[in-house]
């Protein structure tokens, strides 16, 4: 277990409860050389980082359940056979060309958070891997997407308390690709204890979806149908993550984060309809005549008041590009943390409505509960 190692394989198990495969492979924390080893048992996979001495002390534990063990390094591949009556059979072969870990030839942070050829069982359900880890060439957008997202989340896990249980709601959920992908994120590779419910109107989807938590055994998600307005299901709120909830239903789901004064909000808007038909000025009266152009605007307009009017609440907010699987201009993420300090700039946000002749919805739904 060294700068030379690249990989290895632990099969053919005797005690498939125990684990039914273990991979490994090296990686890079800062200057610090690490091994991950990923452990498969039961249609899940447990990680964890260790040093040389204790990953190679680990791999000795898993190697006498084992009945094979597929290792390469720069210069050797590695084959380990282990008969019934535990005769020990080891073939090394030269490598054809010098190989170097992949973890060392990129910078970590071009990585990604659930890496190719590392199989997720719920990537697999889902059609975006293959049983060896492989990314299913038409889920490719997708399979960036959920990365890209995670980043979104590790960069606001200060933000989270660790030492209580998380509660953590996904409006609109749909198939749930990232609703499943952050569960996993946090609970499986980061040791939280995140509870998280995916809403949303369609039966058939929630069914699934609830099915596919109850195969992996995720006690902790779970899947609910209903609208994002008259969600009652939840006293106090952690995160709320809402992706793709057609135009005001946005406003909902942000509205019901603030007033539960939700440490974090993820929110990537679509459909924003509301202020295109309210949007009007003599000032900007030549380049408004123009549909396309005023759909864009106005949907542009309608995010930068959202962010607004949540900095007016209490938030510190980013509008910040997320990569969208659908490949539409859609692809903005607002991203909030709760700091309990307002902005101060409530005339020139009144003085921008005036001018645009708009009042959005998620301003008379603030104002409502008392919370701008």
């Amino acid at each position: 277990m060294n700068s030379d190692f690249l990989s290895a394989v632990l099969s053919s198990p005797r005690d498939k409860n125990t684990a039914s495969k273990v991979k490994v492979r090296p990686v890079l924390k800062g200057e610090r050389l690490l091994f991950q080893i990923e452990k498969f048992r039961n249609n899940q996979a447990f990680h964890e980082n260790l040093s040389a001495a204790d990953a190679s002390l680990k791999l000795a534990e898993y190697m006498h359940n084992m009945r094979q063990l597929q290792l390469e390094t720069a210069d050797f591949s590695y084959t380990v056979l282990v008969s019934k009556k535990g005769k020990v059979t080891v073939k090394r072969r030269i490598q054809s060309s010098s190989k170097k870990p992949a973890a060392f030839t990129h910078n970590r942070k071009k990585n990604y958070i659930l890496e190719e050829g590392i199989p997720v069982p719920f990537l697999l359900d889902l059609g975006v891997m293959t049983e060896d880890g492989q990314i299913i060439h038409a889920k490719s957008d997708k399979f960036r997407q959920i990365n890209r997202f995670l980043e979104f989340v590790e960069d606001i896990l200060p933000e989270l308390p660790k030492d209580k249980e998380l509660t953590i709601l996904d409006f609109g959920c749909g198939k749930s690709y990232l609703t499943f992908a952050v569960y996993y994120y946090l609970n499986i590779l980061k040791d939280y204890n995140a509870r998280i419910i995916g809403l949303d109107l369609k039966s058939d989807v929630i069914r699934k979806c609830n099915a596919l938590s109850q195969k992996y055994n995720y006690k902790g998600l779970t899947f609910t149908e209903g609208n994002i307005a008259g969600y009652t299901g939840a006293d106090h709120v952690d995160m709320v993550i809402t992706l793709h909830a057609c135009d005001t239903a946005t406003d909902f789901a942000l509205a019901k984060a603030v007033g539960w004064k939700t440490n974090v909000i993820l929110s990537v808007p679509c459909c924003q309809h509301e202020l295109n038909q309210q949007i009007k000025s003599d000032l900007l009266k030549p380049i408004l005549k123009y549909g396309l152009i005023k759909e864009r605007l106005a949907a542009l307009v309608t995010d930068a008041l959202r962010a607004e009017y949540l900095e007016q609440a209490g938030y510190r907010v980013q509008l910040l590009e997320f990569i969208d699987m659908e490949h539409t201009p859609k692809n903005i993420l607002i991203r909030a943390v709760r700091t309990g300090k307002r902005a101060d700039n409530i005339q020139q946000l009144q003085a921008c409505e005036e001018l645009l002749h708009v009042s959005p919805a998620l301003k008379s739904l603030l104002k409502a509960q008392g919370d701008f």
